[in-house]
Order: structure tokens, then C-alpha cells, then sequence
């Protein structure tokens, strides 16, 4: 009897590392779950025996659940449980959050930019900036003028709102510091280039890192859905404004080629929506408006860096910015975007003996509106006039059927009135559609990479 027992207990498949880690966490009293033959086998075992598991080798894939009744769950935690490890990972995520926004000492501003004497990060930006270590932090320090003095303790609730937002799109506003009428607005560092600087190389006007029409609509889409929460999901009580889109406020990271919009909280910040006036000149001015005579009338000007060509036709008159106003900007930007020329330039007409002014928005309206799907102009359609003033560095590589949608979009984004365009909600929901066209586009066209061609002799 002794020796059948024995043989019996050989039998019996010694259960790995493994197997017992999951018969560790296998209810006791079920038996649901495993094969015929091996429960019939183990029945000869003492019942202290653990009984052999047989599902998958990994223990992570299955998670044995064992109600009162005495029934067996078993949870897919590749399918189950992703959603309970995201909500970790996000609330993770929130609470290494910074809650408490930066207000710097104007000593350590100092100090971090060598008493102003560092050298100027760009010259493009029409305010003084530095890049510089601050608190071990890599930082880009903003100087602008405010119109009117703000105490510390209304600069912390201001930086405490706005500071709240966060999105991939945009370039953190970490903290702010103020002397005097000027205000130093620190953001974090992201390596890249504007926008401008990669549309127009000034030491090699022929190249461009935005050589591919999925680059640029990458760049579009990103600017679209940053304005979008800046606009609607931000949380503000207030309606927030930008009001500094342009193409060299956009930075283009490397090496994804993603674009971040810059100087996310400077018109809030600053306070200029409600001082600033327009010039004759179309110029913005620092002067405050006058209480009898309109100052914008007057022959002083201060020319602001990257804002003329950008500003909507109400925001000239007023000095006001607003949600439309944005939109303006950005479309402006896009048109910069798809023909790599300046919003404004001037040419010089040999029969008159003056410069023409140029607008890249009446040069799109010809292109896409003129005529219609008729041909005219001396047989030029549409489509010749767009691929004509579409960037002739993408080399006509480019779906025009979407390059219309993309047009006409934009177009509707510049129109005169405000009330006619669009509101970014909607800009950025068409623009992440026309990009996913665009990428169908893009992988029905692409050349085969697994093949090579030499052309050397063998």
C-alpha cells in the first residue's frame, strides 16, 4: 500500500516557481477553470496538495477572483485593468503638478540674467529676452511693459489662475517677477525654432526643415488645438485671449517637429488688451488712450515686432483683442504656413516707380475664389492657381483636394467681420479631420523603402 502511494505521489507534476505563485492566489475550493484530466489526477493527492494552475506561464496575465458563492472570475488585466492604471498614472501625473506658481525676486532676476547684460536669446521677439538657469530651471525670461503697477499679492492670484493650464501645445508659463513698469514673464526652455526662422531662412532662403505636407499640417494642427484650450478649456472665468499669434511666437520643436505657441498669459499679465492703441501706421502703441482726443489718431508710433499683418481689421480700430481677433491671427499664420511668404511685403513696380503692398490673404483669396471651379485667367483653374501659390519647396507634392478644404477654411478665418468667422472649437475639429485625410493621402503615395537603386558599376 505504501509503495502504490508512492508511485501515485511520483506521478504528480512538481508544480514551478510559477505555477505555485498562482496556486498561492488560486481560492481554495475551485476547481473551475481546469482541464478534466488534471483534476482527476490531483484527486489522488492529500487535499493539503496545491493544485497545479494551467493557464498562461506569465502570473501577470490573469487575476483569479473568488466571490462569497464560491464562482471564479478571471480579469484580462490587458483589457480590464487598463483603465484603473491609466486613472493611477493620471492622478500620479496631477499631483506632481506644481499648485503654487512662482513669484520671483526681481534680485534673482537679476542675477540670472547678469544684471541684463547676457546676450539677447532672439532677435525677432519684439521684447527683450534671455535664456538663462533660474532656480536650476533652463528658462526663457520675457521683459514687457504694464500700464499700471501691480501689487505681489494680486501678481500670485493672477499667476495662480493662469498658471493652472496645462497642455502639450504650449509653452509653460512657470512664474513672473515686477520692478517698476516692466514685468519678467518665465517660461520654461523648449528647444526648436520659430516658426518664421523655418519658413524663411535668411542664410539659405531655398531650404526648409518643413520640406512635406504632413510637416505642415502637423504644425497647423498643433497651433489649432493650442488656441482651442486656450479659448475653451482652460477653466478661466474670464474669456482668455492670446493675442500674440504670430509665426515667430510658435516654436518648433525638434526633433518631433511639433509646434508650442509662446507667451501663453502675457495679455492677461500685462494688461495691455484694455491700454493699447492703434496707430495710424497700423502699429501698436504704449501710450494710453487719451480721455478727449483718440490717441491712435496721433503721429506717434512704436512699431511692435511681428504684429503688423496679424492684427484683424476691428482689432486695428480698437486696440482690443478678442477671441475673433485670435482667429484672425491664426489664419494669417496658416497662410504664412502653406505659402512660406511674409503676411505683408512690398514690391517695386518698375511702370508706377513705387512699392506695391503685398497681402498673403488677398494673394489666397485670388488663388482659391477667383473664378471658381471655371477655368479662366487664360486657362488657369483653380487647382494650377493653388499649386502655384502653394511653397514651391514641397515640390507639388501635395493632395489639392484637401489643400482647397485647408484654403478655404483659412479664408473663412480672415474675414473681415468678426461675427462671420469661426470659432476655434470648430477651426481646430475640421483641421485634425483634414489632417487625417492628409495622412491617407500620405500613406496611399508613399515611395517603398525597402528597396535600394545604385547606379555604380559592379
Amino acid at each position: 500500500m505504501c509503495k502504490t502511494k508512492m508511485a501515485v505521489d511520483a506521478a504528480q507534476p512538481i508544480p514551478s516557481p510559477s505555477t505555485r505563485s498562482r496556486s498561492s492566489i488560486t481560492p481554495k475550493g475551485s476547481s473551475s477553470g481546469h482541464p478534466k484530466s488534471l483534476s482527476s489526477a490531483t484527486s489522488t493527492q492529500p487535499p493539503k496538495s496545491p493544485v497545479p494552475h494551467t493557464g498562461p506561464s506569465n502570473s501577470s496575465d490573469r487575476i483569479s477572483y473568488n466571490s462569497n458563492s464560491g464562482s471564479e472570475y478571471r480579469l484580462d488585466t490587458s483589457v480590464a485593468t487598463t483603465s484603473v492604471s491609466s486613472q493611477a498614472s493620471l492622478s500620479s501625473f496631477r499631483l506632481s503638478l506644481p499648485d503654487n506658481p512662482q513669484v520671483y525676486d526681481f534680485a534673482d532676476i537679476r542675477a540670472a540674467t547678469n544684471n541684463f547684460l547676457a546676450k539677447r536669446y532672439s532677435s525677432t521677439s519684439s521684447s527683450q529676452s534671455w535664456r538663462c538657469t533660474l532656480h536650476g530651471k533652463d528658462v526663457i525670461i520675457f521683459q514687457r511693459r504694464i500700464q499700471k503697477s501691480m501689487e505681489k499679492s494680486e501678481l500670485r492670484a493672477k499667476l495662480s489662475v493662469i498658471c493652472r493650464s496645462h497642455y502639450r501645445s504650449i509653452i509653460k508659463l512657470l512664474g513672473a517677477s515686477i520692478s517698476g513698469d516692466h514685468i519678467y514673464l518665465v517660461y520654461e526652455f523648449v528647444a526648436g525654432s520659430n516658426l518664421s526662422l523655418c519658413l524663411r531662412n535668411p542664410r539659405n532662403p531655398s531650404y526648409t526643415i518643413l520640406s512635406t505636407w504632413m510637416s505642415r499640417m502637423q504644425i497647423a494642427t498643433d497651433i489649432a488645438h493650442g488656441l482651442d484650450y486656450i479659448h475653451n478649456t482652460t477653466g478661466l472665468d474670464i474669456n482668455p485671449v492670446h493675442k500674440y499669434v504670430k509665426s515667430s511666437g510658435i516654436i518648433v520643436t525638434e526633433p518631433s517637429f511639433n509646434a508650442k505657441i509662446c507667451h501663453f498669459g502675457a495679455a492677461e499679465l500685462c494688461s495691455v488688451t484694455e491700454s493699447k492703441a492703434v496707430t495710424s501706421g497700423g502699429e501698436i502703441s504704449e501710450e494710453p488712450l487719451a480721455d478727449s482726443t483718440p490717441e491712435w489718431r496721433s503721429s506717434k508710433t512704436r512699431e511692435v515686432e511681428g504684429v503688423r499683418g496679424y492684427m484683424s481689421p476691428e482689432f486695428q480700430l480698437t486696440g482690443v483683442a478678442t477671441q475673433k481677433s485670435d482667429v484672425y491671427a491664426f489664419g494669417v499664420v496658416l497662410l504664412e504656413l502653406f505659402s512660406g511668404e511674409e503676411p505683408v511685403r512690398y514690391k517695386y513696380d518698375k511702370a508706377t516707380g513705387n512699392y506695391r503692398k503685398i497681402s498673403v490673404i488677398e494673394t489666397a483669396r485670388e488663388a482659391v475664389e477667383c473664378g471658381g471651379d471655371v477655368e479662366d485667367d487664360g486657362g488657369v483653374g483653380v487647382e494650377r492657381r493653388l499649386r502655384k501659390w502653394v511653397d514651391g519647396r514641397l515640390r507639388d507634392s501635395f493632395p489639392v483636394e484637401v489643400a482647397q478644404k485647408v484654403m478655404r477654411l483659412v479664408l473663412d478665418c480672415v474675414h473681415v467681420e468678426p461675427d462671420d468667422r469661426p470659432d476655434m472649437r470648430r477651426v481646430a475639429g475640421k483641421i485634425s479631420k483634414l489632417y487625417l485625410e492628409s495622412k491617407y493621402w500620405s500613406d496611399r503615395v508613399k515611395m517603398p523603402t525597402e528597396i535600394s537603386v545604385s547606379l555604380a558599376p559592379r
